[in-house]
């Protein structure tokens, strides 16, 4: 089957929980932050894709990189779309940079020692596209931007704790910090055996109980008057924090099995924020 090449199709193929909350935005701004998923999406691709030698995943990338500039020639897919993007929105391009930095840091396996260091990595790859998605969205109050921040670490955080098993198994990837495995006296090699006892159990814990922080923190942040051009990130936020929850409840199965939320749960979630959104459009 070959590759999607538009936005939409990307977008479409790609199933995520993203996309889902899209839904909740009027039509131009939909297909603007579509536009943007897209990007996003295959940026990501390339260093998740392991036919690819680690030296043409960083051309790849490279390329992505200069043809953010207006004089590129020799365009990637949807790349035009994106500059218009930044110029519609007046999208700071450095944002750009701290995404595609985000993803070089994924090209090969590396350790993160500290909570601090994976702080950065958290930064480049959802909290920047949480800055650049709030500007599509649309915002009256600059402490939007706090609320993108904090949010988009909360939710990076989730996928990390639910992604072990899939990271581990691309390339060996570990992104708990090494001073938590040490901590808790737990090793890469217990990962690598998918072990679960005891020390995973209260590892776990102390990180969800990181996330679920900034979790609190974003809807601290988040202005009231934004509650509704935030709704797609506010959709984001629930129905990743309830995953977040049911990994929890479960004991952290995540060497058994991906957590997600059923079709139904998610369609109440996007319904509920939805009509919010619309009845505040409204008044």
């Amino acid at each position: 089957m070959p590759a999607p090449k538009t936005a939409a199709a990307i977008t479409k193929a790609s199933k995520s929980n993203l996309a889902l909350a899209f839904v909740a935005l009027p039509p131009e701004r939909r297909q603007d932050i579509t536009t943007f998923y897209a990007y996003c999406r295959l940026v990501d691709d390339v260093a998740d894709d392991p036919a690819l030698p680690v030296a043409e995943k960083r051309r790849r990338i490279n390329l992505w990189r200069e043809s953010l500039n207006d004089d590129f020639a020799g365009e990637p897919v949807i790349a035009p779309a994106v500059r218009e993007l930044i110029r519609k929105y007046m999208i700071q391009p450095s944002l750009f940079g701290e995404i595609l930095d985000g993803v070089e840091m994924d090209l090969e396996p590396r350790r993160y020692e500290t909570f601090e260091d994976l702080q950065t990595y958290c930064y480049r790859v959802a909290s920047a596209v949480g800055l650049v998605s709030i500007e599509i969205f649309g915002y009256r109050n600059a402490g939007c931007k706090q609320y993108a921040v904090d949010l988009g670490i909360a939710l990076q955080l989730t996928n990390i704790l639910r992604d072990i098993r899939e990271d581990w198994g691309n390339g060996g990837r570990i992104y708990l910090p090494m001073e938590d495995l040490q901590r808790f006296q737990y090793s890469p090699a217990d990962i690598a055996g998918g072990v679960n006892d005891d020390r995973f159990l209260r590892l776990m814990n102390f990180e969800a109980d990181r996330a679920v922080g900034y979790y609190q923190k974003a809807a601290a942040a988040l202005p009231p008057e934004d509650r509704r051009s935030m709704t797609p990130a506010r959709i984001m936020a629930e129905v990743y924090g309830r995953i977040l929850r049911k990994m929890r409840a479960e004991g952290f199965r995540v060497f058994e099995k991906r957590y997600r939320l059923g079709t139904l749960r998610k369609a109440a979630i996007v319904s509920r924020l939805s009509l919010f959104s619309m009845l505040s459009r409204g008044a």
